[in-house]
């Protein structure tokens, strides 16, 4: 999913953005290797201002590849370890009380960053976990009847372990929702391992990415850039009904208790139209869609207890869909 060279209808700044945030992947691979999917997801969520959920075993380089991301963009992060007895205003902040001036004051949680890594989010109780659905949705915090808005830009890239793994709790389907993309990090390859080996026998420090060579390639000002083009992709009629029919079918198959809803689609738009950017068109075809069905979907869908039972997955029901849903020319 390499972009091309096709720059139609782009202006300068927008070419220039798109360069830098190409780099990306290039400046992340001295940290990450293989995990070049995970890394557009990651861009392309940045695109759209949305959030991500990376879902993997431990040990796969989840939390590593995004600090490799945030070193890359020169952007502000801060990191949360999700832990059962977390509590809401860890995340959030609280009031303090001073007694120099006998007064209550916020002291802002780590929630107020550019780039919030939330690792295993799964492990702490909903009621913690719920704690980031206003600063997710509505990018601030109330506290004390008061709102406090978060920096821009803003992301939650949260990490969790498959759900079977002993310890873990369910992210509510709220929350779930709340995600632009969640994004799988399989076990890497044979080679890919032996490279990873190579570079720790080399002296490779995952905690020291400057020592790595990780340099900051693109800014906030690129990220303006590329949204105000993306913002600009046209999408045709035919393309915004392919969208609706694709997440329509996901509410008839009979494998799911839950389907698509209405916010599913509008970020199946968003993240195509983003991907249509990033190679270098100005227009939606009916391949970006695919390509971002399944990181922009999987997570909406709920299987019927027995479709689980006779191994169906939430990623076969939507290539079943793409692969019946007739294809606008």
């Amino acid at each position: 999913m390499d972009p091309t060279t096709d720059n139609a209808g782009q202006s300068g700044d927008a070419g220039t953005a798109r360069t830098a945030l190409e780099a990306l992947r290039a400046e992340i691979a001295k940290a990450v290797v293989g995990q070049d999917p995970a890394v557009t997801g990651l861009v392309v969520a940045l695109l759209c201002r949305g959030h991500v959920l990376l879902e993997g075993v431990p040990g796969v380089a989840k939390t590593l590849l995004v600090r490799a991301l945030a070193s890359a963009l020169e952007l502000d992060t801060k990191r949360v370890q999700f832990t059962p007895d977390l509590m809401p205003s860890d995340v959030t902040g609280s009031l303090v009380y001073d007694t120099r001036t006998a007064e209550f004051s916020f002291q802002p949680g780590p929630v107020f960053t550019n780039l919030l890594l939330a690792d295993e989010i799964n492990r702490t109780p909903p009621k913690t976990q719920s704690s980031l659905l206003e600063a997710m949705e509505e990018r601030q915090v109330t506290v004390d009847g008061t709102p406090r808005p978060l920096p821009e830009p803003f992301l939650v890239a949260a990490t969790q372990n498959p759900v079977e793994y002993e310890g873990t709790y369910p992210l509510p389907e709220a929350q779930l929702d709340r995600f632009l993309l969640k994004l799988t990090i399989p076990l890497p390859s044979r080679q890919d391992e032996i490279d990873v080996l190579t570079r720790h026998a080399s002296g490779f420090d995952p905690r020291d990415l400057r020592a790595a060579g990780v340099r900051p390639v693109a800014g906030p000002a690129d990220l303006e850039a590329a949204r105000a083009a993306v913002a600009k992709t046209t999408v045709s009629p035919e393309i915004t009904a392919y969208v609706v029919d694709i997440c329509r079918a996901t509410r008839e198959s009979p494998s799911l208790t839950l389907g698509v809803s209405p916010r599913g689609a509008t970020a199946l738009l968003a993240t195509s139209r983003a991907w249509a950017w990033l190679t270098g068109r100005d227009y939606v075809i009916p391949d970006d869609v695919k390509a971002l069905a399944l990181p922009t979907l999987r997570h909406r869908l709920q299987l019927r207890p027995e479709a689980e039972m006779e191994g169906v997955t939430a990623d076969s029901v939507i290539n079943a869909i793409l692969t019946h849903v007739p294809v606008p020319r």
